[in-house]
C-alpha cells in the first residue's frame, strides 16, 4: 500500500509499504477514506519530537472496516467508522476514569508515571513517534487499529466523511478545553491560536453557552476564518502587552473567565524569542501559556491544548499563585466526548468541515505538509484522500 512516512526533519515521502495485518484478537484493519494533517504532526515534521526511523504519520483518520480480529464483536467488515486518536485498552485504571491518553497498556515500551522527556510517557497515539507507542498512523491507504472493540465509532450513512472526520481529534480536543474549564453559560472565553483546534474550541464554547468568544492569532487570514466559521471576535497579536490589554478591555478590566492555549511550544517567534530559548536551553517557547496566565481573570481557568514537550524555566509560579488560577492540560480524552459530539454533528448543532482549506490526494501529502507548516496559500486544514 501507499503511506506517508517521516524520514527526517521536514522530509516526508509517500512510500510503498507492507499492508497492515491483524496482530491481536482485538485488532481491526481499516481502509482509510479520509485523513488529515494535524498541527501536532508538525512537531514531528519539524524535528521537535524525535523519530529516528521511518514511520507512517497521522492520527486523524476514518474509513471502512476491512477485517476484524476474533475478539471484536461490535464491528464487522463494511462498517464505516471514525477512530479516536489515543490508542486505549478500555479497561485499565485510567481508561476506567475516562483518561484514554494515559492508558497503561497501549505503550508498554515507554510508559511510566514520571512523564519524562524521553522515558515514562503516557499512552499510545497513532502515528506519533516511538515514544508514544510506535504505531503506524492513518495517512495511508490502510491502517491497523488496536483495541478496535473500544475506540472506533460507527457513523451514520447520511453524514459525509468531512462532516465527521474531525471527531477523531480536533473537535474533542477543542471541546475538552472548554469542558475542563466547566463552562456553564455566560463566560468570556479567550482562545490563543486560530488554527483548527482553536476554532473547534470556539465552536465548543458557543455550544456550552459562552457569552463572548475571542480568538487571538498572528495571521490575519486565520482570524478571518475564525470570524466566518466560529463567529468569534478577533485580536491580531502584536505583543504580549497589547493582547492582554485588549482582552482586559473586553472584560471590564478583569481578564477572561477562561483562556485556552491552542498553540503550544512552537508559536510564531521573533529573533529575541529565539535567542531567549537558546540562552535558556529550551525547545520552543512558553510565550502563549504565559500570555494566558496574564490574560485570565483572578480565579479563572487556563486550558492547555497545545503540545508542550520540554521544561521551561522562569515559569511564573508566583503569578499563578497570587491570581488563584486553575490550569489543566494534556491529551484530550477523545473517547469520553466523541459520542455526544457525534450527536451534536448529526443534529446540526455544529459544523466541522468549514475549516478545510485544501483537499489533496495522498500522493500530494508532502506538499500539504509544506503549505500547512509555512502557512502558504491561506492553508488552515489539509484533508488527504488515500483513494484518489
Amino acid at each position: 500500500m501507499k503511506a506517508l512516512r517521516i524520514h527526517g526533519m521536514r522530509d516526508v515521502r509517500v512510500d510503498n509499504v507492507d499492508d497492515p495485518e491483524i496482530q491481536d484478537s482485538r485488532d481491526a484493519i481499516i481502509r482509510v477514506t479520509s485523513t488529515a494533517i494535524c498541527g501536532s504532526d508538525l512537531h514531528i515534521y519539524n524535528g521537535s519530537l524525535p523519530q529516528p526511523r521511518p514511520m507512517v504519520l497521522g492520527h486523524e483518520f476514518m474509513g471502512i472496516v476491512e477485517e476484524v480480529g476474533k475478539g471484536v464483536t461490535n464491528l464487522k467488515r463494511g462498517d464505516r467508522v471514525v477512530v479516536p486518536f489515543p490508542i486505549a485498552c478500555g479497561h485499565c485504571l485510567f481508561c476506567n476514569h475516562d483518561l484514554p491518553g494515559h492508558c497503561e497498556n497501549s505503550n508498554p515500551e515507554h510508559y511510566g508515571p514520571e512523564g519524562g522527556l524521553l522515558t515514562e510517557k503516557g499512552g499510545a497515539l497513532f502515528g506519533y513517534t516511538d515514544l508514544y507507542g510506535g504505531y503506524d498512523g492513518g495517512q495511508a491507504e490502510y491502517a491497523r487499529v488496536p483495541y478496535a472493540d473500544y475506540g472506533p465509532r460507527k457513523v451514520p450513512d447520511n453524514l459525509t466523511d468531512e462532516q465527521v472526520l474531525f471527531l477523531t481529534d480536533i473537535f474533542p480536543t477543542g471541546y475538552s478545553g472548554i469542558d475542563w474549564a466547566g463552562v456553564k453559560g455566560g463566560e468570556i472565553v479567550a482562545i490563543f491560536g486560530s488554527g483548527p483546534v482553536g476554532i473547534m474550541a470556539a465552536k465548543s464554547a458557543w455550544l456550552r453557552g459562552a457569552s463572548r468568544v475571542i480568538i487571538i492569532d498572528t495571521q490575519p487570514y486565520r482570524l478571518d476564518l475564525a470570524k466566518q466559521t466560529a463567529n468569534a471576535e478577533t485580536i491580531l497579536w502584536e505583543s504580549h502587552q497589547q493582547v492582554v490589554g485588549e482582552i482586559r478591555s473586553k472584560s471590564r478590566g478583569y481578564g477572561a473567565d477562561v483562556c485556552v492555549d491552542a498553540v503550544g511550544f512552537e508559536p510564531d517567534r521573533d529573533l529575541l524569542d529565539r535567542a531567549k530559548a537558546i540562552v535558556n536551553l529550551e525547545k520552543g517557547s512558553a510565550k502563549i501559556l504565559l500570555a494566558c496566565i496574564s490574560a485570565v481573570r483572578r480565579g479563572g481557568f487556563v486550558s492547555v491544548l497545545g503540545v508542550y514537550a520540554t521544561p521551561f524555566d522562569n515559569f511564573p509560579v508566583g503569578q499563578f499563585f497570587d491570581k488563584g488560577i486553575i490550569i489543566q492540560g494534556g491529551q484530550a480524552p477523545a473517547h469520553k466526548h466523541i459520542d455526544k459530539l457525534l450527536q451534536h454533528v448529526a443534529n446540526g448543532d455544529v459544523r466541522l468541515d468549514d475549516i478545510i482549506s485544501h483537499r489533496l490526494p495522498l500522493s500530494q501529502a508532502p506538499h500539504g505538509y509544506d503549505i500547512f507548516r509555512n502557512k502558504k496559500d491561506n492553508c488552515t486544514k489539509v484533508v488527504l484522500k488515500p483513494g484518489e
